[in-house]
């Protein structure tokens, strides 16, 4: 299935022009997602990784909705909106996602030129997304923009909060990425068997909860 979307992105690709990216990424290797690419409005190649939002999209599970018509801005600027349509095999299965990126960047400028001449304020902040072909800077930035929300390092941090920390990261997929505990670990600057405690105990709560709605909680990566 993956392979026969292929010319399907090459196809998308070459109708909406030089300003879109169509991607397909097959969730069964997050870190290296990317099956098929066409464009470059996120500067990622077959066998890149996925964003927040598709980690997101993977912790989610069988669950997953698709995620239309989103804006956000990568590290370098540009002004993206994208759409994110979750891959189902014949049992409901979540096993990938087909997404078109557009750059909208010139499009936003004339916006804010024409809204200025025309007494509009300015629209909202737009979140920044990190794309790459390293999962590794993905996973960084996620664990950094929780941890900046905590306005506090790690050491003045509760232990409730330092839960509530993790449990974040493990419900925007994480730590269904390969690796990524001791990713975090030092990012945080603590031990790896912390880091495991801590996630360990969150899965621990989150099985109950699960258990108790009848849903089955996507798995991530083991100690």
């Amino acid at each position: 299935m993956i392979a026969a979307l292929a010319p399907v992105v090459d196809g998308i690709a070459a109708t909406l022009g030089s300003f879109c990216e169509v991607v397909v990424h097959d969730f069964r290797r997050p870190e290296r997602s990317v099956a098929a690419i066409a464009g470059s409005v996120t500067g990622r190649t077959v066998g890149g990784s996925m964003s927040e939002i598709g980690m997101g999209i993977l912790a989610r599970g069988d669950e997953a909705r698709d995620e239309l018509n989103y804006v956000t801005r990568t590290r370098d600027g540009k002004l993206v909106k994208s759409s994110t349509m979750v891959l189902r095999d014949s049992t409901g299965t979540v096993f990938g996602a087909l997404c078109v990126n557009l750059d909208i960047t010139a499009v936003n400028q004339v916006h804010a030129l024409i809204g200025g001449l025309a007494g509009v304020t300015t629209p909202a902040a737009v979140p920044t997304t990190t794309f790459g072909d390293d999962i590794g800077s993905v996973v960084d930035a996620v664990v950094d923009t929780y941890q900046l929300r905590e306005n506090k390092p790690w050491s003045d941090l509760s232990r409730t909060e330092r839960l509530d920390l993790f449990t974040r990261l493990h419900e925007r997929g994480v730590f269904a990425v390969r690796r990524s505990v001791p990713q975090v670990a030092a990012r945080l600057g603590i031990s790896r068997a912390s880091a495991y405690n801590y996630l360990a105990e969150v899965r621990a709560r989150s099985a109950r909860d699960d258990a108790g709605s009848g849903h089955t909680a996507p798995q991530g990566e083991q100690p």
